[in-house]
C-alpha cells in the first residue's frame, strides 16, 4: 500500500509499504477514506527526529471503513464505517476506569515513562504505524473504534479523532464560569474549535492569532479575533475590565516552527544520533514558550490556564512566583479521546453543523501530495488551515 513515511527532519514522503494485517484477535483493518495531517505531526517533521526511524509511517487523525476483523471482535463489523481515535486504550484498567484513557495501563510506554501508545507518534508513544496511509491496523477494535453513519461527510466525523475531543478537553478544564470570558491562543485547527466551543457554551471568546485567514475564519463563528503584537496583553486586559480573562487556553504549544535559538536547538537535536539526540532531548529539552508564558501573563488572578497546544521540553523556565501569587489554576494533558465521545456526537451530527465541522477543512488533497502538504501546513502558506488526506 502507499503511506506517507517519515524520512529525516523536514523530510518526508509516500512510499509502498507492507499491507497492514489482523496480528492480535482483537484487531481490524481499515481501508481509510480520510487522514487530516496535525499540528503534532509538525513536531515529529521538526524536532522529534531521534524518536523515528526512516520509514515510519505518521497520521494520527483517521476514519475509513472496515475490511478485516479479528477472530475475538464482536462489536465491530466488516463495512462499518468508522473514526478512529488516535489514543489506543483498553477500556478496563484502573485509569480507564477513570476515563483517563491517554494514560491506559494496559498501552502505556513504559520505556519512555510516557502514556498510552499513539497511532503514528514516534518511539515515545509506541512506534504504532499510523493513518496517513491506504489501510491501517486497528489495535483493540471492538473498545476504540467508533461508529458513524453512512449519510454525512467524512468532515462531520473525522475531527472526532483527535483536534474536536482534545479543544472541548481544552475547555472544559479551561473552567469558564456561566457568562465568563475565555482567550484562546492561535487559531490552528485546535484553536478553531476551542473558540467555537466556547461560543456554543455561551462564553465570550478572544482570540489571538498572527495570521489573518485564520481570525477571518474565527470571526464566521462569532468570535472576537486579535493579532499577536507586542501589546496584546495590555490590548486583552484592557477589554476584560483591566483584570484579565477568567480562562486562557494555549492551543499554539511547543510551537513546531523556527523561533530562534529555541528552534536551532531542536533542529541540532533532531539531526543528532538517535541516542544522543534522546539524551538532549530528555536533558536539556526546551520550547519556545511564548504562548505559555503569554497565558500566565494575561489571565487573571485566580483565573485558569488550560493547555492544549503540546509541549515536550524537559527544562523549560516557569515562572513559579507569578503563578503562586496569581493564584493561578493549571490543567493540561493529552486528550482522553473516548470520554468525549457521546457528548460530542450529536453535535457532529446536527444539521446545524453548530461547531463548524465543515468550515475548517482548506486543503482536501490526493494521499500522493502529502509531503508537500506538510511544508504548506508548517509555513501556513496559502491559507492553509487543515490538510485533509484522501487516499
Amino acid at each position: 500500500m502507499r503511506a506517507l513515511t517519515y524520512q529525516a527532519v523536514t523530510k518526508v514522503s509516500v512510499e509502498e509499504v507492507p499491507d497492514p494485517t489482523i496480528i492480535e484477535p482483537t484487531d481490524a483493518v481499515i481501508r481509510v477514506t480520510s487522514a487530516a495531517i496535525c499540528g503534532s505531526d509538525l513536531h515529529l517533521y521538526d524536532a522529534l527526529g531521534p524518536y523515528l526511524d526512516k520509514g515510519d509511517v505518521l497520521g494520527h487523525e483517521t476514519m475509513g471503513v472496515v475490511t478485516a476483523v479479528g477472530t475475538e471482535v464482536s462489536r465491530i463489523k466488516v463495512g462499518d464505517r468508522v473514526v478512529v481515535p488516535f489514543v489506543i486504550a483498553c477500556g478496563h484498567c484502573f485509569m480507564c476506569d477513570r476515563g483517563l484513557f491517554s494514560q491506559c495501563e494496559t498501552t502505556q510506554v513504559t520505556e519512555y515513562d510516557s502514556g498510552a501508545t499513539l497511532y503514528g507518534f514516534s518511539k515515545l508513544y509506541g512506534q504504532t504505524p499510523g493513518g496517513q496511509a491506504e489501510q491501517l491496523r486497528i489495535q483493540r477494535a471492538d473498545f476504540n473504534l467508533i461508529t458513524v453513519g453512512a449519510t454525512l461527510p467524512d468532515e462531520r466525523y473525522l475531527f472526532l479523532s483527535d483536534i474536536l475531543p482534545t479543544a472541548w478537553q481544552g475547555v472544559e478544564y479551561a473552567e469558564v464560569p456561566d457568562g465568563g470570558t475565555l482567550v484562546v491562543l492561535g487559531l490552528g485547527p485546535v484553536g478553531q474549535f476551542a473558540s467555537r466551543i466556547g461560543v456554543h457554551k455561551g462564553y465570550r471568546v478572544i482570540a489571538v492569532d498572527p495570521v489573518p485567514e485564520r481570525r477571518t475564519m474565527a470571526e464566521r463563528h462569532g468570535v472576537e479575533t486579535l493579532d499577536l503584537t507586542d501589546d496584546v496583553s495590555a490590548i486583552i486586559k484592557k477589554m476584560t475590565d483591566d483584570r484579565g480573562p477568567d480562562s486562557v487556553l494555549d492551543a499554539v504549544g511547543m510551537e513546531a516552527h523556527e523561533h530562534g535559538a529555541v528552534g536551532l536547538f531542536q533542529k541540532m537535536a533532531g539531526v543528532l544520533p538517535d541516542a544522543v539526540g534522546q539524551a538532549v532531548m530528555q536533558k536539556a529539552g526546551i520550547d519556545s514558550l511564548g504562548a505559555m508564558h503569554l497565558a500566565f501573563d494575561v489571565v487573571r488572578r485566580g483565573g485558569t490556564v488550560s493547555l492544549s497546544g503540546v509541549y515536550g521540553g524537559t527544562a523549560d523556565p516557569t515562572p513559579f512566583l507569578n503563578l503562586f501569587d496569581k493564584q493561578i489554576s493549571l490543567r493540561m494533558g493529552q486528550c482522553n479521546v473516548q470520554k468525549w465521545t457521546d457528548t460530542l456526537m450529536p453535535l457532529v451530527e446536527d444539521p446545524a453543523d453548530p461547531l463548524g465541522t465543515e468550515d475548517l477543512v482548506t486543503h482536501p488533497v490526493p494521499l500522493e501530495q502529502a509531503a508537500e502538504m506538510y511544508d504548506l501546513f508548517k509555513t501556513k502558506g496559502d491559507g492553509c488551515i487543515k490538510v485533509v488526506l484522501k487516499p
